[in-house]
């Protein structure tokens, strides 16, 4: 057995990476995978903070709730071992790596990106953030050119190809949607659109803005879990549709590129 390895990066911090992740973790323990999880955003730790509510949470309820075997990539960690080395020794013993990294560019975030075989990037959905992907003109509101980490994405490839790897399936995640089809929004679709086919990525849609997630950031708990036995959590419209928005990200995630757990 080989884990698939999946890496959240961008080069902006607030776009929503660590609950992303997160989610996924969690659909993936809920559909029986293992899953190893490499937090390297130290020592910011969004993605550790959120695994450390779940487990008091978990305690204090006495819920079963699934974990997965994290890793918070520190100093005292990084002056001893690679995270090449450390997924090496985790891929055969998982179903999935997952791997949330800073939100900047460094030199373990890209170390990362190049064992990955799906790359998630998400971005915040207004012309503020493009710039994560492209240079836009800002008269014409054409595209110039590819970002400094459009041109890393393409750097990773091609240390892919040195390395004789599986071409890498980067999918970028229009996070944080507002529920209005505004201009932005429509302008954001031209250019996603117009960009992908340049610079070849996948473009999906990810959770909109909603305050469920961060309520349930504090107990570590994600959409997937709110059906858990003695939760008693209230549903209503807006966090079904939280959770139809996760579920259909999952799908967008594993249909090309992995072996899709969503079909089992």
């Amino acid at each position: 057995m080989s884990a698939n390895i999946i890496v959240f990066a961008n080069e902006k911090g607030g776009t929503g990476k660590s609950t992303l992740a997160m989610h996924v973790i969690v659909g993936l323990l809920r559909l029986g995978k293992t899953v190893a999880s490499f937090d390297l955003d130290y020592p910011q730790g969004s993605l550790s903070h959120y695994i450390d509510n779940r487990e008091a949470f978990r305690k204090d309820m006495g819920l079963p709730l699934p974990m997965s075997q994290h890793t918070l990539w520190n100093e005292d960690i990084a002056r001893i071992y690679t995270i090449r080395g450390e997924i090496d020794k985790a891929k055969d013993k998982v179903d999935f790596n997952i791997i949330d990294t800073p939100g900047a560019s460094n030199d373990i975030a890209q170390e990362a990106m190049v064992l990955a075989d799906t790359l998630i990037t998400p971005i915040n959905d207004s012309l503020v953030d493009l710039d994560v992907l492209a240079q836009v003109d800002t008269n014409s509101l054409k595209i110039k050119g590819p970002s400094h980490f459009s041109q890393v994405v393409w750097s990773t490839r091609q240390q892919r190809m040195i390395e004789r790897k599986p071409p890498l399936n980067w999918i970028v995640v229009r996070n944080r949607q507002t529920y209005s089809k505004s201009k932005n929004s429509q302008l954001m679709s031209v250019l996603l659109n117009a960009l992908s086919r340049r610079i070849h990525y996948t473009l999906s849609a990810g959770i909109s803005e909603r305050v469920v997630f961060r309520e349930l950031f504090l107990k570590g708990l994600t959409m997937l879990d709110l059906k858990e036995n003695g939760l008693n959590m209230p549903t209503s419209i807006s966090a079904n549709a939280a959770k139809q928005e996760v579920l259909a990200l999952m799908e967008n995630i594993f249909s090309k590129g992995l072996d899709n757990p969503m079909n089992k």
